[in-house]
């Protein structure tokens, strides 16, 4: 069989386009312009290889003056693929594109040249004379405009992948390169065959085994097709807080404005620079680690390496997240993002001056995000308050124009009424369980000096609880059951406010032992015992460590950290002794749970 090596060559790249083509179609995004201009370039490519594999059966088993025939149909997809391939370079620099008119003015060309070669026996404008080695093939005028322009768009098509990836990237990104590698090699082989040697048409197509080899390591290896859009820059350049992209070897590819303002650096100026080799490395004072160390760690492992640093001649302080940018197991650059502290730091240094307001501080700093909970909570019985007196109002319209219609039965006005009086019970709801609420919240609000022990039921001290915590056992996915062995009427003489955030502090702790465990309960049970009132809260939680035990009520110390109320146990040990004559104790097992006890004295 004539040209076998060929035909065979040629079946490898067919072979080679399918599986690219069916990854690109199996796990590429369906909805990304990218995506389906790639797969439309690389539809053309295969189509090319296809119809010169016919062209050689046909020679082998027809008769080679109807090779030209065919070849006249490998130039459908052969004057489509630079096109197809702008599109690509061009959605690749632009992020997404919308549909101009102008582009229909890539086609012209391509269309004309087709209409050239389908009539070329006529005026021979394309082939005066027809070979399959282009040394002894003469080519007509229209010949040139057609490589003119397919050549021409090929390097705007080049020009715009490389502008693109110096712009997402700072440089040509391994992505870029290999599909503008992939792109350049069936032209070279092309233009070398026209200007130094003669070839066959087959060679071209053929070229295209290294071509797509190439385009298949840019998107199985580097997701080339996952690039992430231009648009994104104006995202992160309204971000508050400050980042910074390496590459590899530490040279900057990428950062935000913030970054620039803050630094009072020029990103063009710092793109394609190693980060150590700039002032900026030196400005950076690191008061909590390395960000040498940091970054060769996060080059390592897929993780997070966190450090504080300040700047120096400026009293910036930030917490740094340095985090390696990894695909397929491989990083391929580091993410830096500094997130501004310095508030915070000053805040924390005004509280630890003055450790009489730091209980208080913190205290109003919890009812805040209670009342934030309460807020939550009110909207519904505003808005159903709202409700009514629409309702209402839409009965007095009614009733008014009722008053003198003669068909209005005694009956229907009797109707208007219980309307009316339906919809005052439920206000009249909806206002008492506000005014539970706001009750329960201006009581936790009154100065902590206020001592004046009261008379409290067991009921009145649990509503509060229960409407305090409410929001913050919503959002944590945690049941409190309430077990009442005694009366809810029995009665509690001190201060219920300085009570209720004392069970309030138990309860969170509680919440806080789960470590975010979804569907836990805590157990609130109000027992008696030898004339004492024992209130327990137990969770099944994560348990104390012996080593806190020691400490928990001889010491400021609190099971949830910075998360802590501030009360503490050792205040709510030291409340429930000053205040109500009681005492505390609790029974703790690592890994099962723990049950704070109460004892309180019975009136």
């Amino acid at each position: 069989m004539l040209f076998l090596g060929y035909f065979i060559a040629l079946l490898v790249t067919v072979f080679l386009e399918i599986v690219v083509f069916y990854y690109i179609k199996k796990r590429g995004n369906k909805r990304s312009q990218l995506v389906k201009s790639f797969e439309y370039t690389m539809l053309c490519m295969m189509l090319w290889c296809i119809s010169l594999i016919v062209q050689i059966l046909i020679i082998n088993y027809a008769s080679v003056d109807y090779a030209v025939y065919v070849d006249y149909f490998t130039y459908l997809p052969v004057v489509l693929t630079p096109v197809a391939l702008f599109f690509v370079s061009y959605i690749f620099a632009k992020g997404k594109i919308h549909f101009k008119k102008w582009y229909l003015l890539l086609f012209i060309v391509p269309c004309i040249t087709l209409g050239v070669l389908w009539t070329n026996d006529i005026h021979h404008l394309f082939y005066s004379n027809y070979s399959l080695l282009s040394g002894d093939a003469e080519f007509g005028p229209y010949f040139y405009v057609h490589s003119l322009y397919t050549y021409g768009l090929f390097l705007v098509d080049i020009i715009i992948l490389l502008r693109a990836s110096v712009k997402k990237s700072s440089m040509l990104s391994k992505q870029s390169l290999l599909i503008l590698f992939g792109a350049l090699i069936p032209i070279i082989v092309n233009v070398a065959g026209m200007l130094f040697f003669s070839y066959n048409i087959y060679v071209t197509p053929i070229s295209f085994i290294v071509t797509i080899f190439l385009f298949g390591v840019a998107i199985l290896r580097y997701n080339f097709l996952s690039v992430a859009p231009i648009a994104l820059k104006k995202v992160v350049d309204q971000m508050s807080d400050l980042y910074l992209v390496l590459n590899q070897d530490c040279i900057i590819s990428d950062c935000n404005k913030p970054f620039e303002q803050i630094f009072k650096v020029n990103k063009n100026f710092l793109i394609g620079k190693n980060l150590f080799d700039l002032n900026i490395s030196k400005v950076i004072q690191s008061t909590k680690g390395s960000l040498v160390d940091c970054i060769k760690n996060a080059k390592k492992e897929e993780k997070v390496f966190r450090l504080e640093i300040s700047l120096s001649g400026s009293e910036k302080h930030y917490n740094v997240e340095i985090s390696g940018i990894y695909e397929d197991k491989q990083c391929i650059g580091i993410l830096i993002l500094f997130k501004d502290i310095t508030q915070h730091l000053i805040d924390m240094h005004n509280l630890e001056k003055n450790q009489n307001t730091l209980m208080e501080r913190e205290r109003l700093a919890s009812l805040g995000q209670m009342i934030g909970g309460i807020a939550h909570n009110l909207k519904t019985p505003i808005m159903s308050i709202a409700g009514a007196a629409d309702g209402l109002e839409d009965l007095i319209t009614e009733y008014k124009e009722s008053i003198d219609d003669p068909e209005v039965t005694r009956e229907d006005h009797h109707a208007i009424a219980n309307d009316m009086s339906s919809w005052l019970s439920k206000i009249r709801t909806y206002d008492s369980y506000m005014s539970d609420v706001i009750t329960a919240v201006k009581g936790q609000a009154v100065n902590m000096n206020d001592e004046k022990p009261i008379l409290f039921t067991v009921k009145e001290l649990l509503n509060r609880v229960n409407i305090l915590m409410k929001h913050e056992l919503k959002n944590a996915l945690v049941t409190l059951n309430i077990d009442y062995k005694v009366s809810e009427e029995t009665q509690i003489l001190g201060n219920i406010n300085s009570l209720v955030q004392v069970l309030n502090n138990l309860i969170s702790n509680a919440i806080q032992s789960y470590n975010g465990k979804p569907n836990q309960t805590i157990d609130l049970i109000i027992d008696s015992k030898n004339n004492k009132l024992i209130i327990s809260v137990v969770d099944h939680g994560c348990g104390i460590s012996k080593e806190v035990q020691d400490k928990l009520f001889s010491q400021m110390i609190t099971t949830k950290g910075q998360k802590g109320t501030g009360l503490g146990l050792f205040m709510s040990y030291s409340t429930i002794k000053g205040h109500f004559g009681g005492d505390m104790n609790f029974e703790s097992e690592v890994g099962k749970g723990t049950r704070f006890n109460i004892i309180l004295p019975k009136e």
